[in-house]
């Protein structure tokens, strides 16, 4: 076949801090091998993606034109970013689509005309090539919509369990739980028996999950959240949490209810319990500095967790046992909901960049990038 011809996102950051996100035309060669071509069809907007994306860049003021975008990053962020400095970065890290053309290994061959989803990066573009052998085909009458976040956050709430059966836990605590992510995390407690103590942001939010059945569902924002975490702590006995917001001090206020629940009718030592307390920061959602008063002995962990190191360190087995249950109960258990779809064009304008750069808990937003 001949090359194909279509458009994708890039975003490039210079020396001086602008920061370019645009348009790009990418002709992608005849697949070899065990390369696929894929139609794009369908890849949301996750906060990962954002972070590559946009970063901390001042989209408030940006210049916005047809298929553009200019802001300036502040200076404090440019240190971490030197290494992507002049390099027009393709954005996007998962999505689902129709392989419409394949390289001569069988392993391709076989998903002629097959609809899979992936996560090898770019995928903010109209077609992407792929190596067949990390595409998952999707089950019949499955949409790309339908599988389009098939990868990072059902694997991530899966993994959020195997860690904590993994370093002994048996229930655990998870922040901005209303989110797409959330309400799977919800859905896969219920059904592996797991206690689950959701917090989130405001009374809409505690009424969406308690919808799902959730039972354990806090404001951080109310008078009583204090009394009643403690309360669920107690009942659900949870050591273990994962915090999708990062900045402030709630995981210092989780923490410290944890050691609270296990000091309980101890006896005192200055050194706090020996109950092993560990938090995961795992998003940004704020990215002022993480506030910790130590308030909770010396028995604490805090570190950060990521999907794609997890998966490395957990083995093939327990890697393909996850995919395997995506994939079975991809429209029910795993499935995500959208508030928006953007074409690429679309999503590149100024009402679409500060909508979904505003990264609201349960307002996943979904580019369509062979839309009109």
């Amino acid at each position: 076949m001949s090359d194909i011809t279509g458009l994708q996102i890039l975003s490039t950051l210079t020396p001086d801090g602008r920061l370019t996100v645009s348009l790009a035309e990418q002709t992608l060669p005849a697949p070899t091998g065990s390369q696929v071509v894929l139609r794009v069809e369908a890849a949301p907007i996750n906060p990962s993606d954002l972070g590559l994306l946009l970063g901390s860049a001042d989209v408030d003021h940006a210049e916005y034109g047809d298929g553009y975008l200019v802001a300036q990053m502040p200076e404090a962020s440019m240190r971490a970013m030197a290494s992507r400095l002049g390099e027009a970065m393709p954005v996007g890290n998962e999505g689902a689509g129709t392989v419409i053309a394949a390289g001569e290994a069988a392993e391709a061959q076989a998903l002629l005309g097959k609809r899979v989803t992936c996560v090898p990066g770019g995928m903010y573009a109209q077609y992407r090539l792929v190596d067949a052998r990390a595409c998952m085909v999707l089950p019949d009458g499955a949409t790309a919509e339908q599988g389009a976040s098939a990868f990072v956050n059902p694997m991530t709430a899966l993994g959020f369990v195997e860690t904590m059966r993994a370093e002994g836990h048996k229930a655990l605590v998870h922040t901005a739980a209303a989110s797409n992510l959330g309400q799977m995390l919800v859905k896969i407690c219920q059904a592996d028996d797991i206690p689950l103590v959701n917090i989130v942001r405001s009374p809409a939010q505690v009424a969406l999950l308690r919808d799902l059945g959730a039972r354990h569902v806090l404001d951080s924002t109310a008078d009583d959240f204090a009394e009643r975490l403690v309360a669920a702590l107690t009942e659900t006995g949870a050591t273990i949490a994962f915090d999708a917001i990062g900045g402030g001090s709630l995981v210092s206020r989780i923490l410290g209810a944890m050691e609270q629940v296990a000091s309980a009718g101890a006896t005192y030592s200055r050194y706090g319990s020996a109950t092993m307390k560990q938090a995961y920061i795992y998003g940004a959602l704020d990215l002022s500095p993480t506030l910790l008063t130590r308030s909770f002995g010396f028995s604490w962990r805090v570190g950060g967790w990521l999907l794609t190191p997890f998966l490395a360190q957990a083995g093939a087995e327990t890697v393909e046992r996850m995919r395997a249950r995506v994939r079975d109960n991809l429209t029910g258990l795993f499935a995500s909901h959208y508030k928006a779809r953007l074409s690429l064009r679309d999503a590149l304008t100024r009402d679409a960049v500060l909508a979904y750069n505003a990264r609201r808990t349960g307002e996943k937003y979904l580019i369509v990038p062979n839309a009109a």
